[in-house]
């Protein structure tokens, strides 16, 4: 059963970062918050969550065992995130206004977490419907920040804004922001929550308290797919192969029978394309055009991370590989062929295909077209 955010609010509900938690509790409980913090870390790991769960716990009237409690009106409030102190900011479109706020999509927004707490950016892309644009932060926005900051709080704790993915901050928004994290209010708190802290706008970033989030282990990863119902040695595998990101792992299990048919059409094709069997993969590719353009795209960024895996396999680095049992099985045959005179062209003709497939081009075209180049560059070793 998928997870929904109202039931990641506590900090006993966030899988992992015990030592990330530990200190933003000790923070509230000693009441020395600083005015602005920063948690950053990799995508898909329980950054958002673990924010949702802080700000909750700040505002809890009844805490228990370094927790909060979960049932007084603060707790309950958080949970359907219904605090009117506490504001949301995450990039948007100019699909509705040419002055869009975060609040313009708040129907997107609460169903985005309710479907996705561990909050991957390609499915907030859909419930936004951005097509080709490019959502930001604007400067509407910390115009309304500026306005909410200097209201009095409903509630007699803290106005907290959590912004998320602060590094798609346009530098005119950041510029009009930079006064209000320099000079806040006594009451007002800013938690960023960013999945790439280097592209932040430095005069923004500089002010802010970090606080870094590492990947999930793989054990962690796993029993988080155990307890949603997926076999334990499957488990394992999957967790190796979404490298401490919930959202692949999830990935994985949402598509019943996908993962395996994967490894067996990349199999089929490489075959192929190294035989040079030209009709057989004239026949794939016919029949991968079956294929709705999601799964088009699944079956690429598969091929894409196999193609790395077997040329880390060929440099004989084991430790570093991330694949099931029947995977290695073929790459430990399949590895020689892929290696630094052409992975980094075999790489750029698959991102090539899906650019081209996403952005709705015939489908037996990019696939044929990609096995032929598939078949020009798979080599051996010299």
């Amino acid at each position: 059963m998928k997870a929904h955010c109202s039931e990641l609010m506590k900090f006993s509900d966030i899988i992992g970062h015990k030592e990330e938690i530990r200190r933003l509790r000790e923070m509230a409980d000693s009441e020395k918050l600083p005015h602005a913090l920063l948690l950053h870390g990799p995508s898909g790991i329980g950054k958002f969550t673990t924010a949702l769960a802080f700000v909750q716990y700040l505002g809890c009237t009844s805490r228990r065992n370094g927790d909060s409690c979960g049932v007084c009106p603060a707790c309950r409030q958080a949970s359907e995130l219904s605090n009117p102190d506490v504001h949301f900011v995450y990039p948007v479109t100019k699909k509705r206004s040419p002055k869009p706020l975060s609040t313009d999509f708040a129907e997107e927004w609460r169903a985005f977490l309710g479907d996705h707490p561990y909050m991957p950016e390609e499915e907030w892309l859909k419930k936004l419907d951005a097509g080709n644009s490019r959502p930001l932060i604007y400067v509407t926005e910390s115009a309304e920040i500026l306005r909410l900051s200097s209201l009095s709080a409903y509630g007699t704790g803290y106005k907290i804004f959590v912004v998320w993915l602060p590094e798609k901050m346009n530098a005119e928004a950041a510029n009009k922001l930079l006064k209000v994290i320099e000079e806040p209010h006594s009451d007002t708190l800013f938690i960023f929550v960013s999945n790439n802290p280097a592209e932040i706008i430095p005069t923004i970033k500089s002010r802010l308290q970090g606080i870094e989030f590492k990947k999930l282990s793989d054990a962690e990863i796993a029993a988080y797919l155990e307890g949603e119902g997926v076999d334990p040695d499957a488990a394992e595998d999957l967790a190796r192969i979404a490298k401490g990101d919930i959202n692949k792992a999830s990935a994985f299990t949402s598509h019943d029978g996908e993962f395996a048919e994967f490894a067996g059409l990349f199999i089929e094709v490489m075959r192929a394309a190294y035989a040079r069997v030209m009709p057989e993969l004239r026949r794939l590719s016919d029949a991968f055009a079956s294929f709705g353009r999601e799964k088009s795209l699944r079956l690429l960024d598969y091929f894409g991370r196999m193609l790395r895996e077997s040329f880390i396999s060929n440099l004989h680095q084991d430790r570093l590989l991330a694949m099931s049992a029947q995977e290695r099985s073929f790459v430990a045959k399949f590895g020689p062929f892929i290696n630094n005179l052409n992975i980094e062209n075999l790489s750029k003709e698959v991102a090539k295909a899906h650019e081209d497939i996403s952005r709705n081009a015939n489908q037996k075209i990019v696939w044929f077209d990609l096995f032929i180049q598939l078949s020009r560059l798979i080599r051996k070793p010299v």
